[in-house]
Parts: structure tokens; sequence; C-alpha cells
């Protein structure tokens, strides 16, 4: 484990970056990176209570976010083998998991065999996300090609015509914003890696489709949710929210400051609605969906929330120095932290009920991702590095 920057222990969330690194270090790296991965170079869907992987089929975004969260481990100091298990993983997808046209398919079976070849928006953008933060990591420019060459297929086939990107291979009876947020992400990440003014360009573009078409005039509340033309999707479906993607976009938008794009007054908004309408007071958690009056929609919590609700606090603490979003941040570490007690370090429980309550399920690999990201926010600002 590295030391911390100079200054660091002085900072008000120190405590929790040192929490935050020994989860990562000492529970969550070591238990994927043997158990939760197969000879072949998959990670495992989820794992049992017991620390041990199911017969879950592989799908392709998970093995993406697991590429990431490792490189991040990488980056932070961890001195396990993140680089051949970054590097297999990202080498298996290429070799097994992209199609003639350029796509990616959508579930590998346990065996690490093709089950669904289709091809998913939502495992486009992780895909995306994946090269950018393999390719800085492991010093592999050759997978920003790849990038370019995904992408390439996305604007050729996948474009609507109402803006963004839709659906071919599998269906669904809305379109929606969340693959959107991810290829924003992505491509934010891909411009911080390469400096191409293309991948820059389309972060911008998804950054004012949100604004312009995704977000509630009246609210400032993020719709999930839409017809083929970017509208409201009739009935409840088009007042559906879910306060965690109010954060996250809100904090993909504080990065784009440094671009001089006006992102912060964007942000204000959908944190004020996600905090005001979207956190429950007696757990201390912010729940899975409320509708744009605040009505709660879906009163359980899942444990991604939490991550975005940490990381969101983080970006204004460094942007407003605010002593309350300090402590909001220490508020939404306390909400994770119930997630991640558990028998097995490293595991952790997904879903909360109103009571207080865990549901009982296999811990799903796709949620290391979003602790991962919230962690290494907690870390960087603690340390300075962002």
């Amino acid at each position: 484990m590295t030391g911390q920057t100079t200054g660091a222990s002085s900072h008000p969330l120190a405590d929790l970056a040192a929490d935050a690194r020994a989860w990562m270090f000492g529970a969550a790296a070591p238990l994927w990176s043997r158990v939760g991965r197969d000879p072949k170079g998959l990670f495992a869907e989820r794992l049992d209570v017991a620390g041990q992987p199911d017969d879950a089929p592989r799908r392709l975004f998970v093995q993406a976010r697991h590429t990431y969260s490792f490189c991040e481990f990488g980056r932070l100091g961890w001195d396990g083998p993140w680089q051949r298990l970054a590097g297999e993983t990202v080498d298996y997808l290429l070799a097994h998991g992209r199609r003639p046209d350029g796509l990616f398919i959508h579930r590998f079976t346990t065996d690490g065999e093709v089950l669904d070849a289709r091809a998913d928006l939502y495992d486009q953008a992780f895909m995306l996300f994946c090269l950018g933060h393999a390719g800085k990591a492991l010093g592999r420019t050759d997978l920003y090609g790849v990038a370019d060459s995904l992408a390439d297929a996305l604007e050729a086939g996948w474009r609507h015509p109402a803006g963004g990107f839709v659906e071919h291979d599998i269906p669904r009876p809305h379109r929606h914003q969340n693959p959107h947020m991810h290829f924003f992400e992505a491509f934010s990440a891909l411009y911080a890696v390469t400096g191409a003014p293309r991948w820059k360009a389309l972060a911008e573009e998804m950054a004012t489709l949100c604004r312009d078409r995704f977000i509630d005039p009246a609210t400032g509340a993020l719709l999930e949710y839409f017809t083929g033309d970017l509208k409201p999707a009739p009935g409840v479906d088009g007042t559906i929210v879910e306060p965690g993607h109010c954060f996250e976009w809100a904090w993909l938008f504080e990065g784009l400051s440094a671009w001089g794009w006006p992102g912060a007054a964007v942000s204000d908004r959908l944190t004020a609605f996600g905090r005001r309408t979207g956190i429950d007071a007696v757990n201390g958690v912010a729940i899975n969906e409320v509708l744009t009056d605040g009505t709660i929609h879906k009163p359980t919590a899942r444990l991604w929330p939490q991550t975005e609700r940490l990381k969101i606090a983080l970006a204004r603490l460094r942007r407003t120095g605010s002593s309350e979003e300090a402590e909001e941040a220490r508020n939404a570490y306390r909400g994770l932290k119930l997630y991640l007690d558990m028998p097995v370090p490293g595991t952790w429980q997904d879903v909360l009920n109103p009571d207080g309550s865990f549901v009982p399920m296999p811990a799903p690999g796709s949620s290391l991702y979003h602790i991962t990201c919230a962690m290494a926010e907690l870390v960087d600002t603690v340390e300075g590095r962002r």
C-alpha cells in the first residue's frame, strides 16, 4: 500500500479514506482476484454469502466493470497482480466478445462461451469505459483504436434522429437515460486519457442531451424513461426518478467544469432534488425511486445509490470547501458501510428494506465498480489528486 500524500492525515475525511483503502486492498481485491476469478480470465458474476461464485452467466458489462476496478486498485497502490488480471480480462473480451460489426456481445456462459451474441447499448458504454481506463493503466494504446472502432459502429448504425443512441438488438418498451449517462462517463474518460477532440465532443453531446431532454424543467428531477422522440414516457413511467442517478449525473456534470462547460448549475439542481426527496432519514440511505412530485415510488435502497451520494458530496466538497458537504460525505459513507458489514469481507448486501433488513441474495459483482469508483474518489480527494 502506498503512503498518503503530505497533508492527507489532516483532511477532515482522512479516517474514511484510510478505511476505504483497507477495504479495497485488504478485502475486495484479494477476494475477487482469487475465488472471484476463473482461469480463463473472467470474473464471477456474483459471490454467495460464503464468498463463493455461483453459476450465473457472465454479463459483458460486469467484466468491463471489474477490469476498471482492478485498474483503479493498481493506480491507488495495491501490490497484487492487477495488471495481469486486467490485461487477461480485456484480452478475453476482445478475443471472444467482439462481433464482426465491431460491437460487443451481451453475455457469456459460466465457462466463457458466447451465450447471447446480441449487442446491448449499456454494454457498449461500459466497454468504451473499460477500454479508456485499461488503455491508460496498462499502457495499451491499441485499446484506444478499439474504442474508436466501437464508436464508429455505434455512430453508423445506432444513432437516433431525436438524439442519442437507440437499442436495436434488445428492444425495450421505452428509451432510457441510463445508457447515455454511461456513454457520458465513457466519453469523458476517453477524452481524459487521449485528449482526442472526438471524445470531448461526444461527452458534451451527452451532457447537452441530459440538460435539455432528460431533466424535468419544473422540478430539476432526472427522468428515466422516454418515448422514441425523447418525450417523457406516458403514465407513471414518465415521472419515475432514481435519486442515485440524479447524484451520478450531477457528479459527471461536476467533471465538466475543468473543460469550461457550465455544468455546476445543472449539478446543483440534480443534487438538490435527489437530497430533498431521496434520502430515508430513518435508515440514513438513498432510496431507489421517487416520482417527480416527491412521492416515494420504491422505498427499498440498493447499494449503488449510496456510492453516488458519496461521489457527489466529495465533488461538491472540492468545489465549495463546505463543511456541510464534508458531513454529507461522512453520512453517505456511513450508509454505504451498512452494506459492507459481511461475514466474508469483500462481499456486500445489495438491497435494504425500509424496516432495516436486507434482502437475502448473492453479492452482485456489478457493484464492485460503484464501490471502487466512490472509494477512489474519496482517497483521491483526501490525498489531493482531485
